[in-house]
């Protein structure tokens, strides 16, 4: 381990370890390796998520929404 590195201990369901461990055999990484992959992918969907969520709330605390045309092309365009 670097220095730039920390460690975390988590508690993981049964179930959830026997899959870990599962992906261990078949992939030949380690539970350290998918567990920082896992991670990984989890934290950048959530940000991502976050600031489409927050420029979503600023654009409306502009007053910028869709007109009740633009949502009633939305909804005859992919049904209600």
């Amino acid at each position: 381990m670097t220095t730039a590195e920390k460690i975390l201990n988590v508690r993981l369901p049964v179930e959830l370890h026997g899959q870990l461990e599962q992906l261990v055999q078949v992939t030949g990484r380690s539970k350290s390796f998918l567990a920082v992959e896992a991670l990984k992918s989890y934290v950048n969907q959530e940000r991502w998520q976050i600031a489409d969520i927050q420029a979503g709330l600023q654009e409306a605390d502009r007053g910028e929404f869709a007109s009740a045309e633009e949502v009633s092309a939305v909804f005859a365009k992919y049904g209600q």
